[in-house]
């Protein structure tokens, strides 16, 4: 597959994507708000912060170091030693989560079971629902590779789908199940979402499709593990690379939730300001999942097809490199006025979207200040993603293993910002850290980008400019809707004190 027709593929992967999960992420918005009026701050804290804490480290932790390994290059590679390399996922996936799940019990804080109950089955149940998300990993690779556009969307958006449904079914009917709801809707959401993988290839391989595709993996039990005769069980190369992503992969887990662990391991919040804060970062971050996280996805794999990991720019097919540039400055202008977009009017209209999407439990107290906070911090989000996405499809072994280190610095860095902050200014100490860290980081990035297209006469980063007249309308636009935010809050409070 050429670049040009490796981009047409990503683009249209981008946008269906993004598309898809704006339909399916407006019905799971409306179940979720629906049920912010069943549960206490106490319980979504609990869910949210801990319990969805040990899921994601595990499957974190289990899988990102293989899938970008294996994602890397062409796909014409011995996919048979890549399958048998990622099915190691899942019994690194029982190792963490036997050995957090552990910690979980026995280390931290226990809840009061009074407040909310089953918090021993809830541990189990989530750690079960990351091994059971973890059986997947082959078929998600092989999809993502071959640029199966439909399915990883539709696969993740019926199994939120399907696990919002059923909470709020129970939490209607059965509210003294307590964390009994929430265990059942996770293990039902990494069920599906498995089904969903094995169902689309039992019915696609060895299709008049798969045929003319000419796809490497012909029966079904192809995609389990298989020993070749006379040759290595995986491809060392791929393993080393794993290697090296992992070590860095622990790093960005400790970047990406660092606030959690923060709150789960040092006990600055209850569990109610936890549940608050957990909203908060929820509702902010909608964008980021809509748009900025399908467009990194799918234009990292995007790179890592056209680009040569460790190559010099001269020595890479010109009009590959000609692309990736007008690629990579086309995407750093879309999500920075996107950014801004969100800067602006999010700044202005906190108070009344959290009216809207919780009452008054959000609205009122930290809730605002939170979410203005995060508006600027979404901002920072979309410039990193699209930068450390271009960093990590061309970086070399020993570039990946170099900014290990400076992940290291910015973890520990991190996690003491975010504890200082906290003590400061409470939840919103959280999101200033993190705008700390994203700045940090798209530093890197931005300078790892230049010394890249140095020897070029590409320069990409001009997509980081934007004109004066451009700044001057956000600026515009940022005082009339504050303006009419004050005037629209004080005929609020008018129209309460005639009624």
């Amino acid at each position: 597959m050429g670049s040009q027709d490796v981009l047409s593929e990503t683009t249209r992967l981008a946008s269906s994507s993004a598309l898809l999960q704006i339909l399916f992420r407006v019905i799971t918005f409306g179940l979720n708000a629906f049920t912010l009026r069943y549960v206490s701050k106490e319980m979504i804290g609990l869910v949210n912060v801990r319990l969805t804490l040990l899921y994601s480290t595990v499957v974190f932790l289990a899988r990102e170091a293989f899938r970008r390994a294996c994602l890397s290059g062409s796909t014409k590679r011995n996919w048979t030693k890549t399958i048998n390399l990622l099915w190691l996922t899942v019994p690194l996936g029982v190792c963490w989560s036997l050995f957090l799940g552990w910690i979980w019990l026995r280390l931290l804080e226990v809840p009061d079971p009074n407040t909310v109950p089953y918090y021993k089955i809830g541990v189990v149940a989530f750690g079960l629902s990351a091994v059971v998300e973890l059986l997947g990993e082959p078929f998600w690779v092989l999809a993502q590779a071959h640029l199966f556009i439909r399915l990883k969307v539709i696969a993740e958006s019926l199994s939120v789908v399907s696990k919002c449904i059923l909470t709020v079914i129970l939490v209607v009917l059965y509210p003294q199940w307590g964390l009994h709801i929430f265990s059942l809707a996770q293990l039902l959401y990494t069920s599906i979402l498995v089904l969903c993988y094995i169902m689309y290839f039992m019915k696609f391989l060895g299709s008049p499709e798969a045929t003319k595709k000419s796809f490497p993996v012909s029966r079904m039990t192809d995609l389990l593990p298989n020993l070749i005769e006379d040759q290595t069980v995986v491809d060392w190369k791929e393993a080393r690379l794993t290697w090296s992503f992992f070590k860095q992969s622990f790093l960005k887990q400790m970047l990406t939730e660092g606030e959690r662990y923060v709150m789960t391991f040092l006990n600055v919040l209850n569990f109610g300001d936890q549940g608050v804060y957990d909203i908060v970062n929820n509702l902010g971050s909608l964008v980021a999942r809509f748009i900025f996280l399908p467009v990194e996805e799918s234009f990292y794999i995007f790179f890592a097809k056209v680009l040569e990991r460790g190559m010099d720019v001269k020595l890479q097919k010109q009009d590959d490199i000609a692309m990736a540039a007008a690629v990579l400055e086309s995407l750093l202008k879309l999500v920075l006025l996107v950014g801004l977009s969100i800067t602006v009017f999010g700044y202005a209209y906190s108070q009344l979207a959290l009216d809207i999407y919780g009452g008054s439990m959000l609205s009122s107290g930290s809730g605002p200040g939170l979410l203005r906070c995060y508006s600027l911090y979404v901002l920072l989000l979309a410039v990193n993603g699209v930068t450390e996405c271009f960093a990590f499809a061309s970086m070399c072994k020993e570039e990946v293993d170099r900014f290990n280190f400076v992940m290291l610095a910015l973890s520990f860095t991190f996690l003491c910002v975010s504890y200082f902050l906290t003590q400061w200014q409470g939840s919103v100490g959280f999101i200033l850290a993190n705008c700390f860290n994203m700045s940090i980081r798209i530093a890197h990035s931005i300078h790892y980008i230049y010394n890249y297209f140095k020897e070029s006469s590409y320069r990409p980063l001009k997509g980081l400019l934007l004109s004066p007249s451009l700044i001057f309308v956000y600026i515009i636009s940022g005082v009339v809707t504050v303006f009419s935010e004050i005037y629209t809050r004080e005929r609020k409070n008018c129209l309460r004190k005639v009624l």
